[in-house]
């Protein structure tokens, strides 16, 4: 089962109004990392006026959000809405503020909550996390160079390359393409170099 997470931890920041907005969005891979990691904001910026979050995690099912001191519904839901809406999961979002002097109203603490939110997301790059095989294949030299071709053009990706007396290639693949790749191995070595799966994992594919 495939899913959609982040794959750079990321600060962005614009400025609504004198006010001064800081996202930063994470991957996480549970609850506590979660947790962990707002509290690294909430202690790199304790003199803000509100450091607001928000997180989902697939331990659980969990998702939670904070308004920090903010009016009910005008931030951590905003925030929230980020993630929820673009289906990402396993990450983190903390908003911290600093007040310019000038208030935004309801509907101005949405819309500069939801754009920090969605700038850091951006930035951290939505990738599509995907259950691939982990897969051996041992050749002679003289197959070497067409299996090494063979690898991406089947949508694997090349992990580790062992030359000994023969060569062994280690890559992973997505499960969904493993019974057609391993075929399309076997038909073009004519049978001599068969590929053997050692178990799954799963890896980021970018949107």
């Amino acid at each position: 089962m495939e899913y959609i997470t982040l794959k750079n931890s990321v600060c962005e920041e614009f400025i609504e109004k004198r006010s001064r907005f800081l996202g930063y969005a994470a991957p996480v891979s549970c609850e506590q990392e979660a947790l962990d990691f707002i509290e690294k904001i909430r202690a790199k910026h304790r003199d803000a006026t509100h450091n607001v979050y928000a997180y989902r995690v697939r331990e659980g099912n969990l998702c939670r959000y904070s308004d920090d001191g903010e009016p009910s519904g005008t931030a951590g839901m905003p925030v929230l809405s980020v993630l929820t809406k673009g289906d990402i999961i396993d990450a983190a979002i903390v908003v911290t503020r600093y007040f310019g002097g000038i208030l935004l109203g309801g509907g101005g603490l949405v819309r500069a909550y939801s754009h920090s939110a969605s700038i850091a997301v951006s930035a951290a790059v939505p990738v599509t996390m995907r259950e691939c095989a982990m897969c051996e294949a041992v050749c002679d030299y003289s197959t070497y160079g067409r299996m090494s071709s063979l690898i991406p053009e089947g949508g694997a990706v090349l992990d580790d390359t062992q030359f000994t007396d023969s060569v062994k290639l280690k890559f992973h693949i997505d499960k969904n393409n493993y019974e057609a790749f391993c075929a399309e191995v076997f038909d073009v070595t004519c049978g001599t170099v068969k590929v053997e799966s050692t178990g799954s994992m799963y890896f980021p594919f970018e949107k």
